[in-house]
């Protein structure tokens, strides 16, 4: 039988080879080193390097860039579930004296915040962190380019002032907290601020010739909460596993679902790129499934992390060169690879143990107006609405033990699902967010909005 924590197959790890092999060289990566999660562990790891014999494993540091800035949005929501902070909360609650009045948690979070995609000369990346001691030093005297909560427009400044909001509610460093609540839970030792050997050399790739260029290595001071972690494969694809199930001892599944979620507003380039943002995660489309995870860089390393959580595949990919290789597509082609080749087993069909008699009452058809919509009762104790064919407004719902239901996802993500009885018990209809729906087609029986013509339904003569 198989399951899924069965080794991949030959053909397809010959595959993933194959796709970093080609990476490696077209990109004319010094090293590129990467990896692949099913079925909640690591099958799969690959490394091609430029030099012989020093080909970096699985346990070698990489500098991840940005992917940084999803363990801070993970120490800020573990924030939140303790309720030491609201993300509707304005920064300068928190934080008074940044000049970032409007500015919520959340639209940090999801880059909208109207905050400048780079702090004030000189380049941050390349220049040590010393010359920007202070959080107004990383915004400057114009933190804003667009107005608050408008657009999506990524801010590296706006990361490290979620840094500093860690260091103040929780009254240590960042970096020290991360370890303590992330890093030591989910046993990732070998992710931290300073590269710890063995680690890899960044390098600057010439780009008319074949010759190489050593990057600087600088501490990020305030700015390490936006892109200073070095990690690992090894590590990546336990922070992947985490992304995807949660882990009680960090966050909920249901918080890390949350993460997932897209909270940007959507633009012309979003929409064509298929590209959104969620808290602290990147969301992509890419071969029609969605991505999610974050890229990285910083001056002589890339680094990429996708996962469909839909396949139960995650890809991290990371190499130490300043630009050449595109990696993110690299890390979607190594999920596609698997996904394509060796799809997900499902868990096998299992009927509910038990059902309240009220809810099964619901299942069935229901018309919203002469629209036919299939209600579900589920195995997982939710209940789906949607369209009997085609496309349309669907969504799963969670049932509040009071007869209602909330809204999962898509257009009815929040919204109040209630199942309305009669005096005498009887079920009437249904109220989904003032929307009336009735077992036949403007049912003359319901409170129908507008009424029903007592005449009935009737032909053209």
């Amino acid at each position: 039988m198989t399951t899924p924590h069965e080794e991949l197959l030959p053909q397809t790890r010959r595959a993933l080879l194959h796709r970093i092999a080609v990476g490696q060289v077209e990109g004319r990566a010094p090293s590129m080193v990467a990896a692949v999660v099913r079925g909640g562990r690591t099958v799969w790891t690959g490394a091609r390097s430029s030099v012989d014999g020093q080909v970096p494993d699985e346990n070698v540091q990489f500098r991840i860039g940005s992917i940084s800035k999803t363990f801070t949005a993970v120490l800020v929501l573990r924030l939140r579930d303790e309720g030491l902070l609201d993300l509707s909360d304005p920064v300068e609650k928190h934080l008074p004296g940044t000049g970032l009045a409007e500015v919520t948690v959340a639209q940090l979070l999801s880059h909208t915040g109207g905050l400048a995609a780079e702090s004030p000369a000189p380049w941050w990346e390349r220049t040590p962190g010393s010359l920007r001691p202070e959080l107004s030093d990383v915004l400057g005297e114009q933190p804003f380019r667009h107005p608050v909560g408008r657009r999506f427009h990524y801010s590296n400044p706006g990361f490290s002032v979620l840094g500093a909001l860690v260091e103040k509610l929780r009254g240590a460093p960042w970096e020290q907290v991360l370890r303590a609540e992330v890093l030591e839970p989910l046993g990732l030792n070998r992710t931290s601020c300073l590269p710890q050997a063995p680690h890899a050399g960044g390098w600057a790739v010439h780009p008319w010739a074949d010759v190489l260029l050593p990057e600087p290595l600088e501490d990020l001071g305030v700015m390490a909460s936006a892109g200073q972690l070095w990690s690992t494969i090894a590590d990546l694809a336990r922070f992947a596993v985490f992304l995807t199930q949660g882990d009680e001892r960090v966050l909920s599944a249901g918080t890390v679902r949350e993460m997932r979620v897209p909270a940007t507003p959507v633009e012309a380039a979003d929409v064509v790129d298929g590209a959104s943002y969620g808290l602290g995660l990147q969301l992509q489309h890419h071969d029609g499934r969605l991505l999610v995870g974050h890229s990285g860089s910083l001056p002589g390393f890339l680094a990429n992390l996708s996962i469909s959580v839909d396949d139960d595949v995650a890809a991290v990919v990371l190499t130490n060169c300043t630009s050449g290789p595109v990696i993110s597509l690299i890390g979607a082609d190594l999920v596609r690879i698997v996904a394509e080749a060796e799809p997900r087993i499902p868990e096998p069909w299992r009927p509910l143990r038990e059902v309240d008699p009220a809810v099964l009452e619901l299942a069935g058809q229901w018309y919203w107006g002469t629209n036919g919509f299939a209600l579900r009762v589920t195995a997982d104790g939710t209940i789906s609405l949607g369209p009997f064919s085609g496309g349309g407004r669907r969504s799963s719902f969670r049932s509040n033990g009071d007869g209602t239901w909330t809204g999962l996802e898509g257009y009815y993500a929040g919204e109040l699902l209630t199942a309305v009885r009669r005096s005498d018990g009887s079920l009437s209809h249904l109220d989904l967010g003032s929307f009336v729906f009735t077992r036949q087609p403007y049912d003359e029986n319901a409170p129908v909005p507008g009424g029903v013509d007592p005449e009935g339904w009737q032909g053209v003569g």
